[in-house]
């Protein structure tokens, strides 16, 4: 196929990197000038969407998200889809879909799950909302950029699914946090805390995959310094847009709201801008009760 890649940022280009090392034609763009192994830089968006079959779009909120498709939607042949891979509200997915369909192109919603190594190594989890026919036009796609892709259902399904995940995400790490430093004040060793919780009801992909102490479980993180895999910067972006949805759907999300508050606390008032998510360890390590 001959793709535009829009967004060549630490996700953007080892994706495109991957679809141009697998044969595709790939040209990309990025207003900061960043560039990708294989891919045909091009001077702007337009240009990268010209002509393409699959343009895809991995930008920062759902306010670049509508400036950049408002641009790039009259350039693209009809017929072709647009591929959004950003993580942004839900309502900005949606009404680009719509400008899309209006123009006569296939739209799909397509955040993604597993950070900048699934994005290098080919091993992400796509949420899709959108059309059938999008969907199987951008499948084999999908196929080289990661390693599993779920129709989620229609436009704006993708992004609801990516936020609802990571509430999750969110809530059951501050959790897992809070409850390995209580261990430490009740005098429980952290690997018997592992040992019980990760074989026990309380086991999660927190605590078994991404364990926040150092040392316990698999490597993550907690063993690097806390730097990030998964930064609490974007953890707060995540749980703000599941709160919006929340308000806009009427839905009430009592811990998903104290999650998001936790880490604006983390991020904006203390030390953890730049840290990974899982940070919040030796943030309660340093905290009493009051």
């Amino acid at each position: 196929m001959k793709i535009g890649f829009i967004g060549l940022g630490n996700m953007g280009a080892p994706m495109a990197a991957n679809l141009a090392k697998a044969g595709h034609g790939v040209h990309g763009f990025d207003v900061a000038g960043t560039k990708a192994e294989g891919v045909t830089s091009v001077a702007s968006a337009v240009e990268a969407a010209q002509g393409a079959d699959v343009v895809i779009t991995m930008l920062p909120n759902g306010a670049i998200l509508r400036e950049v498709a408002a641009k790039i939607i009259p350039a693209m042949a009809k017929g072709a889809v647009l591929l959004d891979c950003s993580t942004v509200d839900v309502d900005s997915a949606r009404a680009v879909a719509v400008m899309a369909e209006e123009a006569g192109l296939g739209a799909l919603d397509a955040p993604v799950s597993g950070g900048v190594g699934g994005a290098t190594n080919g091993t992400l989890t796509f949420m899709v909302g959108g059309g059938a026919d999008a969907f199987a036009t951008a499948k084999p796609l999908f196929d080289i950029m990661g390693q599993k892709a779920v129709h989620c259902g229609p436009a704006g399904n993708g992004q609801a699914a990516k936020i609802c995940n990571n509430m999750i995400l969110g809530v059951t790490m501050i959790a897992t946090c809070e409850a390995f430093a209580l261990a430490d004040k009740l005098g429980l060793d952290r690997q018997a805390m592992f040992d019980v919780v990760s074989t026990s009801s309380g086991y999660s992909w927190s605590m078994n995959a991404y364990c926040p102490a150092p040392g316990i479980g698999p490597q993550s993180p907690s063993d690097n310094g806390y730097r990030p895999g998964f930064a609490a910067d974007l953890m707060l972006k995540d749980l703000r847009l599941s709160q919006q949805a929340a308000e806009a759907a009427d839905a009430d999300t009592p811990m998903g709201q104290a999650a998001m508050e936790l880490y604006r606390r983390f991020v904006e008032d203390e030390d953890g801008k730049g840290m990974d998510f899982s940070a919040m360890l030796p943030r309660f390590e340093k905290r009493g009760r009051g």
